[in-house]
């Protein structure tokens, strides 16, 4: 089932903390880039982060994860993580389906990833996302960027 988190509620910040901790050790042992933001985010941090929530549940446990912020006309993903018990059982995809769904007047959404994570990447092009660009962090890590328009 999936559902719009509280994130304000400390024991679900609490719980979406260790979810994207355990998320993102895997995106950064997949890129070689280990001081990812989200991996030093803080519980009170991530509470005000100002990013929608919604979540994946398992028998009333948070397995995965998608957050966004929106202006008017963008829709832009800030994360989306799934713990790594929960890998290849189709719940990104389900989160991306669903938030099409949910926020069904968006026409242009935006993402990005690091560049040499292939399987966010490849999740992204099979949903219709087209690369934007691409930019160089620093020495050890790149993002690229991707922009998706959904005609209504």
């Amino acid at each position: 089932m999936i559902k719009k988190l509280d994130i304000t509620d400390p024991t679900m910040a609490a719980e979406i903390n260790v979810l994207q901790k355990n998320a993102y050790k895997v995106e950064a042992n997949i890129i070689g880039y280990f001081d990812l933001p989200p991996l030093n985010e803080t519980v009170q941090e991530l509470q005000q982060c100002g990013e929608v929530f919604l979540g994946y549940v398992i028998e009333e446990k948070v397995v995965g994860a998608i957050s966004y912020k929106m202006s008017i006309e963008i829709l832009d993903i800030h994360r989306l993580m799934v713990h790594p018990h929960h890998f290849r059982k189709g719940i990104a995809q389900a989160l991306l389906t669903y938030l099409e769904e949910y926020e069904p007047s968006i026409h242009e959404w935006i993402v990005s990833t690091g560049t040499s994570n292939t399987p966010a990447i490849l999740l992204y092009k099979r949903n219709g996302f087209q690369v934007l660009n691409e930019v160089k962090v620093n020495e050890k890590l790149s993002i690229t960027n991707f922009k998706k328009f959904v005609e209504k």
